[in-house]
């Protein structure tokens, strides 16, 4: 009987996942080119012949350039990382979610390599360049971002090893290698 309960149980939570649909959805031309990197969480890209300022969405590197804050903790490391994930050039897609600009007017994506598909907020939270930064009503991809950071914060992986945790400020250059 137990089998029997547990094997509905299953099929249930499989035909909601099934149902539920999620918000995330390529933006209008998703396609773009790479044009700079402006910090860990932030690109400019050229697309539909406009350049976009970009802000990736469910992420949040540690600050290095921001004029009104202090440099934070590992956000030189944030952004040189971010920089080699996409270089000038790169093709990537972009996916928004419920909203598409920040009151800044930038663009809010996730940001898809176009030549392997890799997912580079996802990335950049599991290697321990970025902490989860979910804002409403902006949350496809909250549980595996939350997951990805989990990991990453129990492998001691970059800023979670050489800053102790997120948003710290940077107190002395760090010279610690990240660890991936």
């Amino acid at each position: 009987m137990l089998a029997r309960t547990l094997a509905f149980v299953a099929v249930c939570l499989l035909a909601i996942g099934a149902c539920a649909q999620s918000t995330a959805q390529p933006v209008d031309g998703g396609n773009a080119v790479v044009r700079a990197v402006i910090d860990g969480d932030t690109i400019d890209v050229t697309t539909r012949g406009q350049t976009e300022r970009v802000r990736l969405l469910g992420i949040d590197t540690p600050e290095s350039v921001d004029p009104n804050r202090p440099p934070q903790c590992f956000g030189a490391e944030a952004s040189a990382e971010t920089a080699q994930l996409l270089p000038p050039g790169t093709s990537v897609l972009l996916v928004r979610d419920v909203e598409a600009r920040d009151r800044f007017g930038r663009l809010l994506a996730y940001v898809y390599r176009s030549h392997d598909g890799l997912f580079v907020n996802h990335q950049l939270v599991a290697t321990g360049f970025a902490d989860v930064l979910i804002i409403e009503p902006n949350r496809a991809h909250a549980g595996e971002l939350r997951a990805a950071q989990r990991l990453a914060r129990d492998r001691g992986q970059g800023l979670w090893t050489v800053c102790g945790g997120a948003d710290v400020p940077l107190e002395s250059p760090t010279s610690a290698e990240p660890t991936r």
